[in-house]
């Protein structure tokens, strides 16, 4: 993880994130949390995935493992992901699908290629974010909600497209349930395409998934893979250079501090230590038909 600096006023700080090697030719990249910034709104992990190319006979295998405290956001660029919970939630998600898994006081989830789709091989892009939850919801009961790409609200103009994956912005509001103010939103621009960064959410970063852009007015640009944290109030007019797609994150800060182990976030240490305990003792419900489980780091 690195970060570099900016010659644009409005620019808090840009992050590098690192890629990382998961095997069978699958990386991430995790720009969240970093040395340099835990957390912009709620949000307090950011992961690219992929893009990987599988053979037939290959895919993904994410064992079944816990989550504490927080909420997990998956959305797809390209392939197919088959979820599967201790709630009994069996979903595949597909490009401009939005799963939103609540684990409040804890839930287990694997994450894996289907059959069918594992037959035929393909490829599989896209991001997977964790919301932490507010300290009045960290406890609350677990559950997944699933979203088709058709409920998820759009707009389009002067050759930049605006999908509004969660909370809102620029004057929607998703169908996704939330438990905070928060924004997280899909754009897309042409060549040439603005959008203007609005500020109506405290924190705010943009993470480039593709392509490059600008600041209107100012020297310098943002690449693919760099996640750019803007500074509170800043309102600036982006622009493609070469056509851009970019992922749109933020919302206010929570007031307490987080912790954060493994796949667990709490406000409190010692719920942290509880989790930890519980999932060594498999005390945490069982995903339906799985036998595997992720045991817990060393």
């Amino acid at each position: 993880m690195s970060i570099r600096s900016s010659d644009i006023d409005a620019v808090d700080m840009v992050i590098l994130p690192p890629v990382r090697d998961l095997g069978d030719g699958f990386s991430v990249r995790r720009a969240l949390p970093s040395a340099h910034r835990r957390m912009v709104g709620p949000f307090i992990f950011f992961d690219q995935m992929g893009e990987a190319v599988f053979n037939s006979g290959e895919g993904l295998d994410v064992r079944p493992h816990p989550h504490i405290g927080l909420a997990t956001v998956t959305y797809l660029l390209e392939g197919e992901i088959l979820h599967r919970d201790s709630v009994g939630s069996v979903q595949s998600i597909r490009p401009g699908e939005v799963n939103w898994m609540t684990a409040g006081s804890g839930i287990v989830h694997s994450e894996r290629t289907s059959d069918e789709n594992r037959a035929k091989g393909g490829k599989l892009f896209g991001l997977q974010t964790w919301v932490a939850l507010p300290t009045q919801h960290e406890e609350t009961d677990p559950g997944f909600s699933h979203h088709k790409a058709h409920e998820i609200p759009t707009i389009e103009d002067a050759g930049t497209r605006l999908t509004l994956i969660a909370g809102s912005s620029d004057g929607l509001v998703s169908p996704v349930k939330t438990f905070s103010d928060m924004v997280y939103a899909d754009i897309a621009l042409l060549d040439g395409a603005r959008y203007q960064l609005k500020a109506e959410h405290i924190e705010r970063a943009i993470y480039v998934v593709a392509g490059a852009i600008e600041v209107v007015g100012q020297t310098g640009g943002f690449a693919t893979g760099e996640l750019v944290v803007f500074k509170p109030g800043a309102e600036i007019i982006l622009r493609a250079k070469g056509g851009a797609r970019l992922m749109l994150l933020g919302g206010e800060p929570l007031p307490e501090k987080r912790n954060i182990y493994w796949n667990f976030v709490s406000s409190s240490a010692d719920r942290i230590e509880q989790a930890k305990a519980d999932w060594q003792a498999q005390r945490f419900a069982k995903v339906p038909d799985e036998s595997e489980f992720i045991p817990l780091p060393a």
